[in-house]
């Protein structure tokens, strides 16, 4: 499984410390607001094309997983 660390990146010099991925200055959260704004992950890699898709993707597993054991520990 991919680390945290290996998608995302908070520096308080980077856009006030708002987590990007990293190596770019892309928010994290613009990924969520494509998705749930009815874009597809192409259309978000297509507007933010610093961003890789494998990126994008572990981004995504990371949040299910974290979700998931969230859900099986309550």
């Amino acid at each position: 499984m991919t680390q945290l660390s290996d998608i995302v990146h908070s520096d308080p010099e980077i856009l006030g410390g708002t987590p990007v991925f990293v190596g770019t200055r892309v928010p994290i959260q613009s990924l969520f607001d494509y998705l749930e704004g009815g874009e597809t992950l192409d259309e978000f890699l297509r507007q933010f094309p610093s961003v890789r898709r494998d990126q994008a993707i572990a981004a995504l597993d990371l949040a299910r997983a974290t979700l998931l054991a969230g859900a099986r520990s309550s």
